[in-house]
């Protein structure tokens, strides 16, 4: 079924354009009406300032000359209310110019790799100088976290490939030695299959993450059972539940889907894949469907280990191991991989889960 969201997302577009057009139409406004109050109150202190010194010195040789002719008058006037308004309006200034200055330092602060550089918030929040800064510092924060992420991502890449390479080549030494009965030399090729394995999986993952979040227009939609699709992922991973003894219990309503059908089955195999890891030997899979107007909501829950909130916290970030002693049945991918293929359709993925009582990874897509 074809979602027939194209009209709200052109309606939140105009409402959002709507909106910028108010507000420059306000910050114009309020500019304008900024400098003619500066004109006006130069203007008046000019005119007070004359009649008083008119009054004063009135019988100096300038003021006689401003007397005697007109024009001359106008033109002092004129300058003298030039000054005095460049002046006022220099001071009065100040209130909107501070923030683009520390705006300005913070972003050499951060051209220099100092992300944590911030703004401080010292207009009034309604103002539109308030939005900008809230704007800065919000960007200052991203940019601190995917420096944060880049980090991380390598150090944990590094380590997750160094591991199975180190495992080859120590266990290829050994298959130097001599001495070695037929069972030990078969025991380490054995190994070694088993970490090459491993490490094309890993690469195998990392490239389809990749593509993944470098893609942004999903190709291939087609129309299908999505309950079908998640019963043919429950029965390509049987081997694995069964080798457990888990009871899987899908719970599904019948209803079609409209999107890439490879993509959208990436995200059941590596969920249900996570709950039979997590899962110890006689325990339960729940798969449950609920259909409604606007939504389809599939929540994948288990009687595993469960995660503390910490963990949960960090659950759907790249290479990411809650549960460092199931470290060599995983990479740390599959659930960025859903977040990823889940974003894609428009909808979202969520995780609620207790130490010992296992977790349920709730999907919401849009229909």
């Amino acid at each position: 079924m074809k979602r027939g969201r194209t009209g709200k997302k052109d309606s939140r577009e105009q409402n959002r354009e709507h909106k910028q057009v108010r507000k420059r139409q306000t910050l114009r406004w309020k500019l304008t009406t900024f400098a003619l109050v500066t004109l006006a109150c130069s203007g008046l202190i000019t005119v007070s300032v004359y009649y008083i010194l008119l009054r004063l010195l009135g019988a100096t040789p300038l003021f006689v000359q401003l007397r005697l002719n007109p024009l001359f008058a106008a033109v002092f006037l004129l300058c003298s209310c030039g000054v005095i308004a460049t002046v006022l309006f220099a001071w009065f200034s100040k209130y909107y110019l501070m923030p683009i200055k520390q705006i300005i330092s913070a972003t050499k602060e951060i051209r220099r790799g100092n992300f944590k550089a911030r703004v401080p918030m010292e207009v009034r929040p309604e103002a539109e100088m308030a939005e900008l800064i809230r704007n800065f510092n919000e960007m200052a924060q991203e940019l601190e976290g995917i420096e944060l992420f880049r980090n991380d991502f390598i150090n944990n890449f590094s380590h997750e490939f160094k591991t199975p390479i180190v495992s080859i080549r120590g266990f290829a030494r050994e298959l130097q030695q001599s001495g070695l009965t037929d069972a030990q030399r078969q025991e380490y090729a054995r190994i070694i299959e088993e970490e090459a394995d491993r490490l094309a999986r890993l690469s195998s993952n990392v490239l389809e993450l990749s593509k993944l979040e470098n893609q942004k227009i999903v190709t291939n939609r087609t129309e299908f059972y999505l309950d079908e699709q998640i019963r043919q992922s429950i029965l390509l991973l049987e081997q694995e539940w069964t080798a457990k003894e888990l009871e899987v219990i899908p719970e599904l309503e019948e209803v079609r889907y409209y999107f890439n059908e490879e993509m959208l089955a990436l995200v059941w195999r590596n969920l249900l894949s996570n709950a039979i890891k997590f899962t110890p030997p006689g325990g339960q899979i729940r798969v449950r469907m609920q259909v409604r107007l606007q939504e389809v909501r599939v929540s994948v829950s288990d009687t595993g280990i469960g995660m503390d909130p910490e963990v949960c916290a960090h659950v759907f970030e790249k290479f990411f191991q809650g549960d460092p002693s199931h470290s060599k049945q995983g990479y740390g991918v599959g659930l960025a991989i859903v977040q990823r293929v889940v974003t894609l359709t428009g909808g979202s993925v969520s995780v609620t889960s207790e130490p010992g009582k296992g977790s349920c990874f709730t999907v919401t897509l849009p229909r």
